[in-house]
């Protein structure tokens, strides 16, 4: 993503981009923010948020299809006590990876198991 774009300008953010992102995350074990996401990424508004959301479901459907565990779940809102935004768990649910409740203990233990998953399967990326 180019850092001379200017606001407003609207650019796709790169699968690859996030994926490195994440993966470095995932190699020191660490959940990172939407909003740390943003800006690492240098992703321009509007829908600053809505843009990394975006992309971290096309990386869902990306893992789902490839049997891996969801990288997606280092990305975590700031002010939901580090867990995803509900729309990680619709994801989740519509490609048939969950099927509990999105805002309750379902949740938490979903994301758990799967963030436990991701950092053991991306955080090795380099010894699969």
């Amino acid at each position: 993503m180019s850092p001379l774009a200017p606001p407003g300008t609207p650019i796709m953010l790169s699968l690859e981009n996030m994926r490195a992102f994440l993966e470095e995350a995932a190699k020191r074990r660490r959940v990172v923010t939407y909003r740390d996401i943003a800006s690492v990424l240098e992703v321009w508004p509007p829908n600053t948020i809505h843009q990394v959301t975006d992309t971290l479901e096309r990386l869902m459907k990306e893992d789902a299809a490839e049997h891996r565990p969801f990288i997606a779940a280092l990305a975590v809102s700031g002010t939901l006590g580090d867990l995803p935004r509900r729309g990680f768990f619709d994801c989740a649910g519509r490609l048939g990876r969950f099927d509990g409740d999105p805002e309750g203990q379902d949740a938490r233990m979903y994301h758990a198991k799967e963030l436990d998953a991701a950092f053991a399967y991306w955080g090795s990326a380099g010894e699969r």
